[in-house]
């Protein structure tokens, strides 16, 4: 998933025109970008385009709710209201500790054997406070549903006085959240970025996440969608020497051997693995035949 696209619950205008669009996954917000007095509302219009035909087939998008925190009045509701066959995720800000995880999971599995499904929808987990920050990896193994961890930075920093574009502690957050993620066995996922104008700055920040092993970023714009897709794909360089790796580890394994050079490079298990990932994202994208 390179790019997740923010789609507010209350702009039913907008449904049909993402699902169209080239973001991977379709992030449908009950959260921020809906005023309290609209969130009934919202959650209503939400609800009937999710059970409707356009949602449920006819597209290969991820389609993820971003539902409201456990210590509002909209959780139980939100919760109720979305989970149905067509909603892959569902996005749970503000998660503090592994028991919030728990919990929203087991709200999710009664609403999904309400509504009939044999598997509930996973749960995308935000890293928006300190105290999760410190935590994060016991909120990240809390439960199955887990499928990855989301880093919130406006919420994260703002409200303690650092500096949002602060180069330094950008990068100790997100590499204390891959790390978090990593332990745990799912991905990360790199959250929002507000000035829509800057793209520059966007791609500076995507491509930092990249490099720490981030899977995809976060979309406020459609403007965003494609420097994400672009970033969090491998380029042509790094998809050669993968393809050239997973080659001579195919080879190495038949000869018993355990360490070999490529390209000058001392290649063993860990780069391996990293370059059979390479090789599987881009036939997943299909940048490559399955049998290339």
């Amino acid at each position: 998933m390179r790019s997740k696209l923010f789609v507010p619950a209350s702009r039913p205008e907008l449904f049909a025109k993402a699902l169209v669009g080239a973001a991977d996954s379709l992030s449908f917000d009950l959260e921020d970008a809906v005023a309290e007095t609209r969130k009934d509302e919202a959650r209503a219009l939400l609800q009937g385009f999710l059970h409707s035909a356009q949602a449920l087939t006819g597209h290969r998008k991820t389609l993820i709710v971003r539902i409201n925190a456990m210590d509002t009045p909209h959780f139980e509701r939100d919760v109720a209201a979305v989970v149905c066959p067509a909603v892959h995720w569902i996005n749970l800000p503000k998660p503090e500790t592994a028991d919030d995880v728990r919990a929203a999971a087991d709200a999710v599995e009664r609403a999904a054997r309400a509504a009939g499904m044999a598997q509930a929808p996973r749960l995308l987990l935000n890293i928006e406070t300190p105290r999760a920050l410190r935590l994060a990896h016991e909120i990240a193994s809390a439960h199955p549903l887990a499928v990855g961890l989301q880093v919130g930075l406006g919420d994260l920093f703002e409200p303690y006085g650092v500096h949002r574009r602060e180069p330094a502690a950008i990068a100790q957050v997100l590499m204390s959240v891959r790390m978090a993620a990593a332990e745990a066995g799912i991905a990360a996922y790199d959250g929002a970025f507000a000035n829509i104008q800057d793209a520059d700055g966007f791609r500076a920040e995507a491509e930092l996440a990249a490099r720490l092993g981030f899977t995809g970023k976060t979309c406020i714009h459609p403007s965003q969608v494609a420097v994400a897709n672009a970033v969090f794909q491998p380029g042509e360089a790094d998809l050669a020497s993968a393809l050239k790796v997973v080659s001579a580890a195919a080879q190495a394994n038949a000869d018993g051997v355990g360490a070999y050079v490529v390209d000058g490079k001392m290649i063993d298990r860990p780069f391996v693995l990293r370059a059979q990932a390479i090789v599987a994202q881009a036939r997943a994208l299909g940048l490559i035949a399955d049998n290339g």
